[in-house]
């Protein structure tokens, strides 16, 4: 560490009204970021340099140095060529990827293929966070990559249910899938990550709720918000977003959402802004067992027919197509295939077996599935 005392002090302002200040021999970093303690100096915490960066007004991610500086990005890499724009030498610099001082940024250790952000996906059996039944976790990998993981899994548990009419057979998910993929990229490009605080998505019996931290972006009114009116928090990560086409224009995300939802389905406080997709009541979310379960108990009589396949619950209809591609397909590789608990495809595979569509021929460990409608 410099010699405080016999150093002559060089302070570099980035922001005019805005801390901390930082030597610039060393940047924003322990030795050159200091406390003063009374007629004394204290060196700053790399804690304590977040904390008065992410106070800051204007914080820009782009500002804040990457915690790590060994940084790779393979798979970044993949998703740029894959769209015909590969990444040369200079990406890093064109991505606006390093600080003023030439080090990797934030937004690059989120865009690395290996970082300490990870964002979680739970499940809860019924309408509140009393029961949680499933707690899986997307990150620690390049944000992209993340983003896109997290938007296959919530797709899966987009099911589609059925209802059949005098007049026809109507379909539809339990959420818009165009509405909640949009809610899901604005949530991951708008979060707050000053506070390592990331996105989190939640599934319950009668609906999908998507957090954010972070809030309105300042200089962003809850009119402008509603009016569909873009104001980036994160302006290099929704570039690098854009390039990929995971984006599209500035609200139009906004736009897709307010097309078939209202207003209240947006909740805001000083630190927070809650997303909440309501089922109809109707499509209320669980294992597949709600409305069927009951017919599944008058199918139990033998002078009762079987039902036919075109009633059945999405989940049940998948489970069967699984095992006629695979007759001595595993419990859990279902769960995992569909995204359920195993105890709950057990239960749709009683069902099934119950009611004819289905019997297991041999043991557990030699036998086979044999589908019969």
């Amino acid at each position: 560490m410099p010699n405080q005392e016999s150093q002559t002090i060089e302070y570099k302002q980035e922001l005019s009204a805005f801390k901390p200040y930082y030597l610039k021999k060393f940047g924003m970093t322990s030795e050159g970021c200091f406390l003063r303690v009374g007629s004394s100096k204290r060196a700053m915490t790399d804690k304590m340099i977040m904390e008065q960066f992410s106070s800051r007004a204007k914080l820009s991610l782009g500002k804040i140095p990457s915690p790590r500086q060994d940084l790779s990005f393979a798979q970044l890499r993949i998703y740029y060529e894959e769209l015909g724009k590969p990444l040369n030498s200079q990406f890093a610099k064109t991505l606006e990827l390093l600080t003023p001082d030439g080090r990797y940024n934030y937004t690059a250790y989120l865009l690395a293929d290996e970082n300490g952000m990870s964002m979680k996906l739970a499940r809860y059996s019924g309408s509140d966070k009393y029961d949680l039944i499933e707690s899986e976790e997307f990150g620690n990998c390049c944000l992209v990559k993340a983003v896109k993981s997290m938007l296959t899994r919530l797709q899966v548990a987009n099911i589609t249910r059925t209802k059949i009419t005098p007049m026809e057979r109507q379909e539809s998910n339990l959420v818009d899938p165009v509405a909640l993929r949009e809610a899901v990229i604005n949530a991951v490009v708008h979060n707050d990550y000053t506070r390592e605080v990331p996105p989190l998505f939640e599934v319950f019996s009668d609906k999908f709720v998507i957090t954010t931290y972070g809030g309105l972006v300042e200089g962003l009114s809850r009119d402008d918000f509603f009016n569909c009116c873009s104001m980036p928090r994160n302006r290099e990560l929704m570039r690098v977003f854009h390039d990929l086409e995971l984006v599209e224009q500035l609200g139009s995300g906004m736009t897709r959402i307010m097309r078939v939802y209202k207003n209240d389905i947006f909740t805001f406080t000083s630190n927070f802004m809650k997303t909440t997709f309501f089922f109809d009541e109707e499509q209320k979310l669980g294992d597949g067992l709600e409305n069927e379960e009951k017919l599944g108990d008058k199918l139990g009589d033998e002078d009762t027919p079987p039902l036919s396949r075109k009633n059945l619950s999405e989940v049940r209809c998948r489970i069967l197509e699984l095992m006629e591609e695979d007759s001595r397909i595993s419990m859990p590789t279902i769960a995992e295939r569909l995204g359920y608990s195993t105890t709950a495809i057990e239960k749709n595979v009683d069902f099934l077996k119950a009611n004819g569509y289905l019997k297991r021929v041999g043991n557990t460990k030699s036998g086979y599935w044999e589908v019969l409608e």
